[in-house]
C-alpha cells in the first residue's frame, strides 16, 4: 500500500486541478479553450486556465468547458530544428519544380533515353579529345625527360653542364599540364556515371508521375 499511496495521491490531484480550471471556467464563459493542460519537467501533468511562463514554449492540449480536447499547441522548435524543417520545405519545393519539369518536357521515356544519350556521346567526345592532349603531353614530357639526362643532376658525367632554365621550366610546366589533364579524365568518368545515375532516377520518377496521372 506504501508505493499505491504517493501514485494515487497524484492522480487525484490531478483530477483535483482539472476540475478547479473547468469549474472556474464554467463561471467564466468564453470562446475558445477554457483550460489548458502542460507538463512540468517531472513529467507530472496540471491544468489550469493558463499556462505559467516556464512551460509556454511546451506542447500543451487545450481544453472546452465539457472536458474534452479542442486544441494542441506544439512545443516551441530549436533553431536546429527549424532549420531541418526549412530544408525539407525547400527539398519538397525542388522536387515539385522536378515533377512539373519531367510532366511538361517530356512525352515519354524514350525521349528521356533520346536525350541521355545525346549528353552521353557530348560527354565521350570530352573525354576523347582530353585523352588526345594527355598523350600529347606524355610524349613531350618523355622527350624533355630524355633531354635532362644530358644534364646535371640527372647525368653521371663529370663534366655535364647545369640544366638549361628553359628545359627545367618546360619540364614543370608541362608535367603540372599532364596531371591536370589526367585529373579532368577522372572528373570526367565521374562525371558519367553522376550523368548516367541522374537520367535514371528522371526515367524511374517519369514512370511514378505518369502512372500517378493516368490513374
Amino acid at each position: 500500500m506504501s508505493a499505491v499511496a504517493p501514485r494515487l495521491k497524484l492522480l487525484l490531484l490531478v483530477a483535483a486541478s482539472a476540475c478547479v480550471a473547468l469549474a472556474h471556467a464554467d463561471s467564466n464563459p468564453r470562446k475558445g479553450p477554457v483550460a489548458y493542460r502542460w507538463t512540468d519537467e517531472q513529467g507530472v501533468v496540471h491544468y489550469g486556465d493558463h499556462i505559467p511562463p516556464q512551460y509556454a514554449s511546451q506542447a500543451h492540449a487545450e481544453i472546452d468547458s465539457q472536458g474534452v480536447e479542442v486544441g494542441h499547441g506544439e512545443a516551441q522548435k530549436t533553431p536546429e530544428q527549424q532549420a531541418a524543417d526549412a530544408r525539407a520545405r525547400e527539398a519538397l519545393m525542388k522536387q515539385k519544380q522536378h515533377d512539373a519539369f519531367l510532366i511538361t518536357t517530356y512525352t515519354s521515356v524514350k525521349d528521356i533515353e533520346a536525350l541521355r544519350d545525346v549528353r552521353l556521346d557530348q560527354l565521350r567526345g570530352q573525354v576523347a579529345a582530353t585523352a588526345q592532349y594527355a598523350d600529347s603531353l606524355r610524349s613531350r614530357l618523355a622527350g624533355l625527360q630524355s633531354s635532362a639526362l644530358n644534364f646535371r643532376p640527372y647525368s653521371a658525367r663529370p663534366d655535364a653542364r647545369r640544366m638549361p632554365d628553359d628545359l627545367a621550366e618546360n619540364l614543370v610546366r608541362t608535367a603540372n599540364e599532364l596531371h591536370q589533364q589526367d585529373s579532368a579524365l577522372a572528373a570526367k568518368s565521374v562525371e558519367e556515371t553522376t550523368l548516367r545515375a541522374q537520367f535514371q532516377a528522371d526515367i524511374e520518377r517519369y514512370r511514378d508521375l505518369h502512372t500517378i496521372h493516368t490513374q
